[in-house]
């Protein structure tokens, strides 16, 4: 491993691991020293399709040739084109294009105030929105809010089981992931995410799903709610819908309340057209045959984790439950050529490339197998 004097020119914002990556190829990363390591964390469950998938990586190369930014002042191909696809995805929607999850929860925040003209929020306890002042405070993590208090007020933090005791007649929005992510890899319990629905449609609130981590195909199903049977009002999406290039997405059914009007959010660079371009390669490429492979393995990863602890998750984000702290794990596993996650203090978190092949996939459990002997 190499350390680079530069690094100290960072604020210390993260505890980075001692490499630094130079080149990566599908589910593969190559550090500066030349080593080669199997990706199954996929940049925090981002670079869905591989590291430089041919697709999406033409798509902005073509548009760097064309055009790179013009403002939301005007109308651009790649991002009509990604609304439109986006909307035939959720089944009629309008968009809303930002540069990260955080963002494209803010945004989820203000259309629902400004659609109920109420103020609350509720969120559940372990869940994560992201870290600016208004995802921050619908986060249910104290450790992460400490520090930056008193932030937005309006937040209400349930259980899975004492949901309806905090949706009332100021509630603004239930805002839910379908697997919480940063929180322990936790998957909604069978039937809250209905239950969800029914307090929102009893109670004049809207239902918001937070699938930043989830979306674009990491579930098995291009949306996560499509799993679970429940359509919500709206969805956030991030992460993983350029393959890695900055790009986030507030979507509104087409049946929800109006919100927005010109003037009441913006993002100078959302709908950015290269980000744009390289999000309708990825959009392209969640086809059935990718999500059927994405189901398949991760039936693989579960059967194949369970003997280490308890396996959580759905599709490709999983969590496994050890009986030791993680981060020595994920510090081990990287000596040995493996790139993996961790999530809370024993959760390992596997989210690699969707496209991983099997071969690979058994290749990453043997070197796990070696890390936890």
């Amino acid at each position: 491993m190499t350390q680079v004097a530069t690094w100290h020119k960072l604020l210390p914002t993260y505890a980075r691991q001692d490499v630094t990556f130079v080149e990566g190829d599908g589910a593969w990363l190559v550090d500066d020293t030349g080593k080669r390591y199997l990706d199954l964390f996929g940049g925090i469950a981002v670079v869905g399709l591989g590291h430089r998938h041919t697709a999406p990586l033409a798509a902005a190369q073509a548009q760097l040739e064309r055009l790179w930014h013009v403002s939301n002042l005007y109308w651009t191909q790649p991002a009509s084109e990604l609304a439109a696809k986006l909307s035939d995805r959720f089944g009629g929607a309008q968009a809303f294009f930002c540069n990260s999850g955080t963002e494209a929860n803010e945004a989820a925040l203000k259309w629902a105030r400004k659609a109920t003209g109420r103020s609350e929020v509720v969120a559940l306890e372990g869940s994560f929105h992201g870290r600016t002042f208004g995802a921050l405070s619908v986060t249910g993590q104290p450790s992460k809010r400490a520090a930056f208090e008193p932030l937005v007020p309006g937040a209400r933090f349930a259980t899975p089981a004492t949901l309806a005791e905090h949706v009332t007649a100021n509630t603004a929005a239930i805002l839910l992931e379908p697997v919480q992510g940063e929180g322990g890899v936790h998957p909604l319990p069978a039937g809250v995410l209905q239950k969800a629905r029914e307090l929102a449609d009893e109670h004049g609130a809207l239902l918001i799903l937070d699938e930043v981590q989830t979306g674009v195909g990491r579930s098995g199903a291009f949306f996560a709610w499509e799993t679970f049977g429940v359509r919500p009002d709206a969805v956030t999406l991030a992460k993983a819908l350029a393959n890695g290039l900055p790009i986030g997405a507030l979507l509104v059914a087409d049946d929800a309340p109006a919100g927005f009007e010109p003037g009441d959010h913006g993002s100078t660079f959302g709908g950015n057209p290269v980000a744009c371009a390289a999000a309708n390669a990825v959009v392209d490429a969640i086809d059935g045959e990718l999500l059927a492979h994405v189901r398949s393995l991760s039936a693989y990863f579960r059967a194949s984790l369970a003997r280490y602890g308890e396996v959580r998750g759905l599709g490709l984000l999983l969590g496994l439950e050890l009986d030791r702290p993680a981060a020595p794990v994920v510090e081990a596993a990287l000596e040995h050529g493996l790139v993996i996650g961790s999530a809370g203090e024993n959760t390992l978190r596997v989210a690699p490339p969707l496209t991983l092949t099997t071969d690979e996939a058994v290749h990453g459990l043997q070197l796990l197998t070696e890390v936890l002997a």
